[in-house]
């Protein structure tokens, strides 16, 4: 059997002041055919899955590319274009193939395309009209019909934060396989719940919700079941959750099980959300602990969400309560980065860093710092997966640390910190919505979410959406009316 992987992946956030072009993915992760690391990323764990079988002697294996770049705004035109051929090129160049497996986000929006996803597994579904084509998907992503008429398989992250990304790619390669084999007649059923919300699986309800989907696995009710979250910073017409189910054959049956679980999740409308602070609250709170390390994630400004990750509006309100033992996980700032290092590890220098991509995110800061701690292409981990931070500086004043990256990313895991010589910090603020929960909630003696307005378009009945159609609460109140 012969098999064709590539991957391509970025979440883009359409509110976000940034811009996305070929740069980005360079940065972040860019891995020709036969260059993939043993490792999985986020979005490409389907090859070393693939790679075992090809060892195994099951598959003939040709690999495609596999790019993925940090989350922000809209994707540019010729990049996309060029990345999309690029992996069109590789498959046409594999034919004849009896199976395409992609590792895709499902979030991107490029300019001039609304869909790229939808549009990537359409050619190759032309390309390769024979094969079974399975994908996986990150859930906050969006789900278009013509993914779903073009995809045999389609397997979604369960979990928020994604600490199931390997077993995700796992199952999609297991059902494509088996599929390209003859053994399964994969039939995919979608239900349309109509809302747009937050679905943290690391507490209730959708904690029980996902292990209801995991106990209909188990008990063959379905082959796979997913949901879809959808991602409220990208306008897109396909905004919104959505739940799939892929059964052997059963149509009825597939669709009434996702019907089942669109009603229930819809009954779970306003109550799944995290528990959310004012930063001034969280940061208060966090200094009344007599143990630490505290945690306090800085909710919006998530570069895992599209964001710059340059706010300083947490930073400011801990300099103004007089926080020490406090320090900040990370500030993106290449040019403060670049001057750190200019200065030397030890130096001290009049520094202003941050809030330099948007009037709402906060004033720079002016500090007489003392660079602490430099380091050349920076990482954190998450689960097994290697994270760049790009080059990094720690700066430390008046007992506040901060670290600055020259990478966006996102807070994965408590060696962001270790890493960079922070293992004594009584709090710890780290720029996340929940994916650093997995791997800082065993150390962490509380966790406070701070939702600091401004960054992230987190309402969406008040985001003004112009690609969206659909009725959807709590755009619309009964959108089923």
């Amino acid at each position: 059997m012969r098999v064709f992987v590539a991957s391509l992946a970025t979440e883009t956030n359409t509110f976000s002041p940034l811009r996305t072009d070929f740069t980005d993915f360079a940065e972040s992760f860019y891995a020709p055919p036969g260059e993939h690391p043993e490792t999985p990323t986020l979005c490409s764990a389907v090859f070393p899955a693939l790679r075992r079988r090809a060892a195994a002697g099951e598959i003939d294996l040709v690999e495609g590319t596999a790019t993925w770049a940090e989350p922000g705004g809209l994707l540019n035109r010729d990049t996309w274009a060029r990345l999309r051929d690029e992996i069109l090129g590789q498959l046409e160049a594999a034919l004849p193939v009896d199976a395409v497996v992609l590792g895709l986000h499902g979030a991107m929006l490029a300019d001039g395309c609304l869909d790229p996803e939808g549009e990537l597994i359409a050619a190759a579904r032309r390309l390769a009209p024979d094969a079974k084509i399975g994908v996986t998907f990150d859930p906050h992503s969006h789900l278009s019909p013509q993914r779903v008429e073009n995809a045999d398989i389609i397997t979604v992250f369960k979990e928020f934060p994604h600490t199931d990304f390997v077993e995700t790619g796992e199952a999609c390669v297991d059902l494509t396989l088996a599929a390209a084999r003859g053994e399964i007649a994969p039939v995919l059923s979608v239900a349309d719940p109509q809302m747009i919300d937050m679905f943290p699986t690391s507490i209730q309800p959708m904690r029980g919700f996902v292990d209801r989907m995991k106990a209909l696995e188990a008990a063959g009710e379905a082959l796979s079941v997913s949901m879809i979250h959808g991602f409220m910073a990208g306008d897109s017409p396909n905004l919104g959750a959505k739940i799939i189910t892929i059964t052997d054959g059963k149509a009825d049956e597939g669709a009434a099980l996702a019907k089942r679980l669109a009603e229930e999740l819809w009954s779970f409308r306003g109550t799944t959300r995290l528990d959310m602070q004012a930063p001034d609250v969280a940061l208060s709170k966090a200094a009344t602990h007599d143990t630490g390390p505290v945690v306090v994630a800085d909710v919006w400004d998530n570069p895992g969400g599209g964001t710059s990750g340059d706010s300083t509006l947490m930073l400011h309100e801990a300099i103004r309560q007089g926080l020490t033992s406090i320090a900040f996980g990370t500030i993106w700032d290449p040019m403060a980065v670049r001057l750190c290092f200019a200065a030397g590890e030890g130096a001290e220098l009049d520094l202003r860093f941050g809030g330099k991509t948007t009037a709402i995110g906060g004033a720079p800061v002016d500090a007489r710092v003392r660079v602490l701690c430099l380091q050349r292409a920076a990482t954190q981990s998450f689960g097994t997966s290697v994270v760049p931070l790009g080059d990094a500086a720690v700066i430390g004043w008046d007992g506040i640390r901060v670290v600055l990256n020259s990478n966006r990313a996102q807070a994965f895991s408590p060696d962001l910190f270790t890493n960079l010589g922070i293992d004594d910090a009584k709090i710890l603020v780290v720029k996340s919505t929940n994916h650093f929960h997995g791997a800082f909630a065993p150390v962490a003696s509380a966790i406070y979410y701070a939702a600091v307005e401004g960054p992230y378009p987190s309402d969406p009945a008040k985001t003004e959406y112009r690609n969206l159609t659909r009725p959807l609460w709590p755009i619309v109140e009964n959108p089923h009316a």
